[in-house]
Order: structure tokens, then C-alpha cells, then sequence
């Protein structure tokens, strides 16, 4: 009991005792003998207008109370997403409750500000993630999905709570990797191939989530389809490479010991031995060259220089006169009839290594009296067309979709003969993607070929000079 209750209390006994005496002192006299009936018709009426007043203050009282119970009803429920206020004019005994319940209202709603906001942040960090993310209860219903596990599985976002788990990824690896450690409760990793994930491959993270009875759990999937894809073609370009190397060196190494054990003096053949040594020399130099130019190639792919104006014709020019000597000895025609005077977006060396590729393999792999045919024109959507045709062997259709890849030949043995390193085109896509175009093929087996490069023009056109 407070202060102000016990005064109040006194106030009332002291109220009651000075009535008392009042009517002591007014009916006392009335108490005489005969006069009863009109004393005690006296002391119920007072009776009766102190319990009136008595009835009518205990009212108000009640209800004033009940009023600021109702609004600490509200004020409570109302936490924490409303800010309802007291009135703080209700009675004295409710004032310290009031405050207490103040000051903490305004903690939870603190609690609860900061409690969401550290929920956004980490659902925006989880839905920003590029490694799919889900989280599932006990009972394997969805508790959050981020878009990048939706994707992998071609789900529909966003996935409602609650959803059940096979409504959203029909994976029976997954299921059972969460259904292992809600029941068990320990982490798991492993590495899948997922075929419902369009057969990509993922490295698998659960972990538990909570404790049991309501254990849940979440698992991440981190997506190294590409890096096993990188790591099988490295695994195949080095083995490629040895492939390449151990012919040339070991014809070396083979015609070099013929010699030192007396072919030197063998006149008639020691001049071919040399020679042929001198050819796989050659060789090895050119793929060692092509090595160098594909790793330049690979080392400044996220450097990429600037376009320059690069007028088309001069490049031209200056490709025929690489290419002129080896096509005069082999006695194929080398001709650019339709050559307009266009200008790309571009770099000029890489243009040229380009076009000095794909004509050398023109000259090397067409019939003798062929042609070898260079046309370059405006396209459509502001691209210029660059083309180079010969008439020689062609190229199967089965390898038309490979022939751009790293150490792939159509006919080995001929390109060995002819010089080739199995490159050149592998670096001409590559050249032609970091100048922003594109490059295709047409051709038909025994009729010749057709390289088509397309690339951005800086202008439509320039007039001869």
C-alpha cells in the first residue's frame, strides 16, 4: 500500500467518524422517550443519502479506473507495432504502473526495430547471394528461398512459407541430405551433380537450424559447373600441348641421334635429316608463338584495350603482302575484288593477325591454281563484313562446330604437313570476341570454304582516297 491509499483511507474514517458525531449530536435529542419512530425515520434517511453519495463517488471511482485499465489493455496489445498513449491523469495508484509500462514499451519497440532490421539485412544479403540459399523446418516446409536457388531449379518466385519442400525443388538428393540433419542434427557437405538442376554440378553446405524438437535446417548450394568445366579444359589443353610437343621433339631428338651416330657422313641423306630437323624446329616455334599469343589473349581479357578507328582496306593490304610470297609459291590466286573502304571499331594488329590466319589457311588448304577470295562491306545493324572464301578442301559438317577449338584439326596429318599448330582459329575467335564481333563458318566438303568475321563499324563509309 502506497502513500496516497493510506491517506485516502484516513480521509474516509475520518469523514465516517466526524458523520457519526453530527448525527449524534443532531438526533440525540430525539432519542427521547416517545420520539423514536421520528429518530430513526432521521438516521435512515441520512443512512440513505450517504449510501447514495457513497454509491455514486464508488461509480465514478470504478469507472475512472476501468477506463486506464482499458487503456493499459490497448497500450499493451497495441506493442510494438503501434504507439498508443496514456493518458497519465487517471488515479495515483496506476501512475508508477503507467510509467514502468512506458519505459518498457519503448524497449521492446526498440528490441523489435532492431530485431527486424537485422532480418532485412540478412534476408537482403541472402536474396543477393549468387549461391542458392533455402531454409526448411522440421517438417521440411519452406522457411526462405532466395532467388538464386529458385532459378536453379526453375521454381517460381517468390516461394510462399510454408510451401512444402517437394512443391518446390523435386531433388531426392536434397531431400534427403535435410531430412539427415533435421533428424540428426549434424552438418553435411558433399559434391552433386543435380539432374532436376539441368544436370549442373554443386558444391552442397546444410547445416541445423535451432534445436528439437523444431530443429530445421538450411543448405546452400555453390555452383562449380564452370570451374570443373575450366579445370577439364586445362586438364586438356596441357595434355594437348604435350601431345603437340612430343612429335615435333622426338622426330628432333630421333633425325639428331641418326646424325651423331654417322649419318653426317652420309651424303646422300644427311642434308634431309637436317632438314626435316629444321621443319619440326619450325614447328615448335610456331607453337610456342600461338602458346604465347593465346596466353596474352587469355591475361588481359578483363583489360581490355580501348577501340581505335581501324580502316579496313590498309589491313587488307597489308595481309596480302604477309601472305603474297606463300601463295605465289603454292600458285593460288589471292584476290579482293569487292573490298569497300570501311572503317571498324577494333585494334589494328589483332584485325591483321586475323585476316593474315585465315588467308594463310586459305592459301595451305586449297588445291593448286585455287583462289582465295577477300570481300569487305557494310552490314546491317552498323557492323562491317568482313569475308575470306578459297576454293579447297572444305571442312566436313560434323567439324564445323569444333574447328575453333583449341588443337582441333580436320585432317591431322595434312595440317602437320602444311605447318599447322592447330591454334590459329582458336586465336582468331578469340581476337575477333575481344573487338566486341563475331566470326562463322560456311563451307561444303571439296568445294571450299568460307570465314565470315563481323565487326562494328565506326562509320558507314569513307571515300577512297
Amino acid at each position: 500500500m502506497n502513500g496516497k491509499t493510506a491517506q485516502k483511507l484516513i480521509s474516509m474514517w475520518c469523514a465516517l467518524m466526524l458523520f457519526a458525531l453530527v448525527m449524534y449530536f443532531l438526533l440525540h435529542a430525539d432519542f427521547a422517550p416517545g420520539r423514536e419512530g421520528s429518530a430513526l425515520g432521521k438516521l435512515f434517511l441520512a443512512l440513505a443519502v450517504v449510501g447514495t453519495a457513497w454509491l455514486a463517488l464508488s461509480h465514478w471511482i470504478s469507472r475512472r479506473w476501468a477506463r486506464e485499465i482499458r487503456l493499459l489493455e490497448q497500450f499493451t496489445s497495441a506493442l510494438p507495432a503501434a504507439r498508443p498513449e496514456l493518458s497519465g491523469s487517471g488515479p495515483g495508484e496506476l501512475e508508477n504502473l503507467e510509467r514502468a509500462m512506458r519505459s518498457m514499451g519503448e524497449r521492446v519497440r526498440q528490441v523489435v526495430e532492431r530485431a527486424n532490421m537485422e532480418l532485412s539485412r540478412r534476408e537482403t544479403i541472402l536474396a543477393c547471394m549468387a549461391e542458392g540459399v533455402l531454409a526448411v523446418d522440421q517438417d521440411l516446409r519452406v522457411i526462405f528461398c532466395n532467388d538464386a536457388f529458385a532459378a536453379a531449379f526453375g521454381a517460381r518466385t517468390p516461394v510462399p512459407e510454408g510451401r512444402p519442400l517437394y512443391e518446390v525443388v523435386r531433388e531426392p538428393a536434397l531431400r534427403e541430405i535435410l531430412e539427415r540433419v533435421v533428424n540428426g542434427g549434424e552438418a553435411e557437405k558433399d559434391l552433386r551433380r543435380l539432374p532436376s538442376a539441368a544436370g549442373r554440378s554443386f558444391e552442397v553446405r546444410a547445416l541445423p537450424l535451432g534445436e528439437r524438437p523444431r530443429r530445421g535446417a538450411v543448405i546452400a548450394l555453390h555452383d562449380v559447373t564452370d570451374l570443373e568445366r575450366q579445370e577439364q579444359a586445362r586438364k586438356d589443353f596441357v595434355a594437348d600441348v604435350s601431345h603437340e610437343l612430343r612429335t615435333p621433339l622426338a622426330a628432333i631428338r630421333g633425325y639428331a641421334e641418326t646424325l651423331l651416330d654417322g649419318a653426317l657422313e652420309d651424303a646422300a641423306n644427311n642434308r634431309k635429316f637436317v632438314e626435316i630437323i629444321l621443319a619440326h624446329s619450325v614447328r615448335l616455334n610456331n607453337i610456342a608463338s600461338d602458346l604465347l599469343v593465346l596466353s596474352e589473349l587469355d591475361s588481359s581479357s578483363g583489360h581490355a584495350m580501348p577501340p581505335e578507328r581501324v580502316r579496313v582496306m590498309e589491313v587488307v593490304e597489308s595481309a596480302f603482302h604477309t601472305v603474297g610470297s606463300a601463295a605465289h609459291l603454292r600458285g593460288v590466286r589471292v584476290l579482293k575484288d569487292r573490298c569497300e573502304d570501311c572503317v571498324v571499331l577494333g585494334h589494328r594488329f589483332r584485325l591483321e593477325q586475323v585476316l593474315v590466319n585465315l588467308m594463310d589457311n586459305a592459301v595451305k588448304f586449297n588445291r593448286p591454281e585455287g583462289e582465295v577470295n577477300v570481300e569487305c562491306s557494310l552490314a546491317e545493324a552498323g557492323q562491317v563484313r568482313i569475308s575470306v572464301a578459297d576454293t579447297g578442301i572444305g571442312i566436313p559438317s560434323d567439324d564445323l562446330k569444333r574447328i575453333f577449338e583449341r588443337f582441333y584439326r580436320v585432317d591431322k596429318a595434312r595440317s602437320r604437313r602444311a605447318g599447322g599448330t592447330g591454334l590459329g582459329l582458336s586465336i582468331v575467335k578469340q581476337m575477333v570476341e575481344r573487338m566486341g564481333g563475331t566470326i562463322s563458318v560456311e563451307s561444303q566438303l571439296g568445294r571450299g570454304s568460307k570465314f565470315i568475321v563481323l565487326l562494328r563499324a565506326a562509320q558507314e563509309y569513307i571515300e577512297p582516297k
